[in-house]
């Protein structure tokens, strides 16, 4: 793409905006006893003793057994400020499901609220990816559904067809490398962007364009991250 649309870009990149273990314990316990003595005639019994010794109550118990603990997934509220390092952990989180843009994140250095301290930045529709860093300071989300910490090494079943406007797509999780076409874009709406992280700054951009009518985008096996916005949806085609 020309310079001046990277440069356009870069202008309107910062945007302002307005998981109980459950223990399972089964307790067997054999109760026995002998009869009480009376003043009918003593009948011999087969059964073994239960009163003291190996045949007891207590070496009658069935063993515990413990249900699976199941890892209770790490997440974060779509709506507030965070503190990095203690209202959350740094690593890679993402969120799913967001509508119409209406879901706004940011990293930030400060708590000054002003415009220098913001690291990175967005608005988002359908999924995100953020990388929230050590050395960040605060994460802000405001309308957006649940954010999820995400093993950033997880495989996944990625998919060679992908919906316009569904956001980031991890390459190789999300979607296969290859050759992307999208027809019946209208009026430059349409915005994709291919990066090499999930940190979304302006060097983590490998190539971007806004585009009227078809797109064609290679995703190669080297790109972290694929973006698209307001776009028809994408088929592979090699």
């Amino acid at each position: 793409m020309s310079q001046t649309q990277r440069s356009w870009f870069a202008r309107h990149k910062v945007l302002t905006a307005a998981g109980a273990v459950v223990v399972v314990v089964a307790i067997g316990a054999a109760m026995g006893g002998g009869g009480d003595e009376g003043t009918t005639p003593e009948a011999k019994s087969s059964a073994p003793a239960t009163s003291g010794g190996k045949g007891s109550d207590a070496d009658s118990k069935a063993p515990e057994s413990k249900a699976p603990e199941e890892k209770k997934a790490v997440t974060i509220d779509g709506d507030g400020d965070f503190e990095v390092g203690s209202d959350l952990k740094p690593g890679l989180y993402r969120t799913t499901g967001n509508e119409d843009a209406m879901c706004y994140w940011e990293r930030s250095k400060d708590a000054t609220g002003e415009l220098d301290s913001i690291l990175a930045n967005d608005n988002v529709t359908g999924t995100a990816y953020v990388e929230i860093k050590k050395s960040d300071k605060f994460f802000k989300s405001t309308g957006c559904e649940t954010w999820e910490a995400v093993d950033a090494k997880a495989a996944g079943t990625p998919k060679d067809t992908l919906k316009g406007d569904g956001g980031m797509f991890k390459v190789g999780v999300d979607v296969a490398p290859g050759t992307y076409k999208s027809t019946g874009n209208k009026d430059a709406g349409c915005y994709w962007e291919r990066s090499k992280d999930a940190g979304h700054g302006m060097d983590a951009i490998l190539a971007n364009d806004n585009v009227t009518g078809t797109a064609i985008v290679k995703i190669t096996a080297k790109d972290g991250y694929f973006k698209s916005v307001g776009c028809g949806d994408w088929t592979k085609t090699s």
